[in-house]
């Protein structure tokens, strides 16, 4: 499964796993395996193997609303300095539940959610601004979800 300087080679069963799971995540292994003509045992060592190689993780999405988290937000981050320490720091904090290192106005955005405004003016103003390397924030507040989904197959 392991390729070229570490890469994970995925294949075509691989992919054919990884797209029955996007489709509906609590397919069982059985089901799967009629699909791609494995057992019922060799899909869970291969899905194990996918998620141990961190190709994929298996999880229940969420509306943060229903759940009492009623604000999200993007924050662009501009770094000055190394950007990976930044990047660091913000995985670590609860209400961050996403950080890509990115090129163009922004050297990382980080999706926040927080139960309030007064949450979320803490978490940017301390917590984010805090941040040794942090120059500038920008956050852009969510108004409405039109679009979410993980089922963009494979490649």
């Amino acid at each position: 499964m392991k390729g070229e300087r570490g890469a994970v080679v995925l294949d075509d069963v691989a992919k054919a796993i990884i797209e029955q799971l996007q489709q509906d995540g609590r397919r069982s292994y059985t089901a799967i395996g009629k699909e791609v003509g494995l057992s019922e045992a060799a899909v869970r060592q291969r899905v194990q193997r996918l998620i141990d190689a961190g190709v994929m993780q298996v999880v229940a999405v969420t509306d943060p609303l229903q759940l009492g988290f009623p604000r999200q937000a993007m924050v662009g981050i501009e770094v000055s300095g190394e950007l990976e320490p930044v990047a660091d720091a913000l995985t670590a904090m609860d209400e961050v539940d996403y950080v890509v290192i990115t090129a163009g106005s922004y050297d990382i955005l980080a999706e926040v959610v927080c139960e309030s405004d007064e949450r979320l003016l803490e978490l940017i103003s301390e917590q984010i601004r805090g941040i040794p390397g942090v120059a500038r924030t920008e956050t852009f507040m969510y108004l409405k979800l039109r679009k979410q989904t993980y089922s963009w197959g494979v490649r």
